[in-house]
């Protein structure tokens, strides 16, 4: 080679770029790990759930199958057979539990796959018993079982968000964005987006949760997934009623109504919160006919308790006594049990309304004051700050000032009633598929 050549340039090999995939909070407040499923659960079934749980936990701390051989005593899958035996199991539950059980003689063969399917089953039952700690438990144990599986890290985010768990909720979403953006799983990436918007709308933060969704807004259309870019349409509507922008609020309830169809089963959620929009502004006959509509497509115990609510304070700004009555009857006992605290603080509030709407002093002020103590404890400042303005109303017997100055942009009387009746027959289409 010629001495006054230049040197052939050494180029370096191209770093492939690796998406960060955050660690997650794995606990709560709780001093023993699981130690909420014991206390939720009627024994005996509590203690051969928790033990299912952490023999699920163990497993999954060592990440290679040759590592787990006699990682559990000879007697354990006998021992655990007879305690299924001995404890009355329901017949949804004990498969799954059976398979966690056999994991016991077998852990080296045992697949992640098939652990984690086990513990989701155990978590959906949970969830469907009303146990919501038990539910987040299993989830979790679920996604630790399979650690790259997007989509089950979701799932522990969205539990956790329901149990106000918000520190944890937090970390298993922004993990399951990373292990999505990871994996080309592009349904949980914009899923765990939206689940962070609805995380700060709980919180009350709501440039951040409008942020987040328009983030999945954005990943659902890139990847043209339609029952998403709804979805991201219907909360960022609820983020404008929140926020007062009025006019965007009715344009993102229409275009989430064309995205979802008339048909689709998800409307009946996207019908809740356009009828509430439009009794917050007044328009309480319109939203007491879609309300009454919605009530036969809810399955959850919380949903239905929440449209019950819903009725409640319609009937009562639209002047119809014996229709609230009946609601406050069967809602108060229903309001204060354990398994509807998810949603205690937000029904009890919309009872307060209800009865301040009808010059009901005493009712509005005992509702408003059980709503603000059960908001505290799960630190729904929305609901909190709310509850607190219908309290001081009801103290002062005054009724409470509607935002009927605002009403107007989201389309007049003639309108509403129009976009309620189309809604209507659409639930009422829904109901026939």
């Amino acid at each position: 080679m010629n001495a006054s050549s230049p040197a052939p340039v050494q180029r370096k090999p191209r770093r492939r770029w690796r998406w960060h995939v955050p660690p997650a909070l794995l606990h709560g407040p709780e001093a023993l790990e699981g130690a909420e499923v014991l206390d939720e659960v009627p024994a005996p079934l509590s203690l051969l759930l928790w033990q299912s749980m952490r023999d699920v936990t163990l497993w999954s701390s060592e990440p290679e199958p040759e590592e787990r051989v006699g990682l559990f005593s000879d007697g354990a899958a006998a021992a655990r057979e007879k305690m299924l035996r001995d404890t009355h199991v329901d017949a949804a539950l004990e498969p799954a539990l059976r398979v966690i059980a056999r994991m016991l003689a077998d852990p080296a063969g045992t697949e992640e796959q098939t652990l984690m399917e086990a513990c989701q089953q155990v978590s959906d039952w949970a969830d469907g018993a009303g146990f919501l700690a038990t539910a987040l438990a299993f989830a979790q144990a679920a996604a630790i079982a399979a650690p790259a599986h997007a989509a089950a890290g979701y799932r522990v985010g969205v539990l956790a968000r329901r149990r106000a768990d918000y520190a944890r909720a937090e970390t298993w979403f922004r993990r399951t964005i990373g292990l999505g953006r990871q994996s080309k799983d592009w349904k949980s990436y914009a899923e765990a987006f939206l689940g962070l918007g609805n995380l700060y709308v709980q919180r009350g933060n709501f440039p951040a949760a409008r942020r987040f969704h328009v983030r999945a807004l954005r990943a659902a259309r890139r990847h043209g997934m339609r029952d998403i870019v709804a979805a991201s349409m219907h909360d960022l509507f609820g983020i404008d009623v929140e926020s007062g922008e009025m006019t965007q609020a009715h344009d993102h309830a229409r275009a989430a109504f064309r995205a979802y169809g008339p048909r689709n089963p998800r409307l009946p959620r996207l019908a809740h919160d356009l009828a509430y929009f439009w009794m917050m502004h007044g328009r309480f006959e319109a939203a007491l006919s879609v309300f009454q509509a919605i009530l036969p497509h809810l399955s959850t115990r919380g949903e239905r308790l929440l449209a019950r609510a819903d009725i409640a304070r319609a009937a009562g700004g639209a002047g119809n006594r014996q229709v609230f009555e009946d609601s406050w009857g069967e809602l108060w006992g229903l309001a204060h049990e354990p398994a509807h605290q998810e949603h205690a603080a937000q029904a009890l509030l919309d009872l307060a309304h209800g009865a301040a709407s009808l010059g009901e002093w005493k009712k509005a002020e005992t509702a408003a004051t059980a709503s603000m103590e059960a908001a505290r404890r799960r630190e729904e400042n929305r609901v909190m700050l709310a509850a607190e303005s219908v309290l001081d109303a009801a103290r002062a017997k005054r009724a409470m000032e509607l935002k009927t100055a605002d009403a107007a942009p989201a389309g007049s009387e003639e309108e509403t009633e129009g976009f309620a009746a189309e809604l209507v027959r659409s639930l009422r289409a829904v109901a026939t598929v």
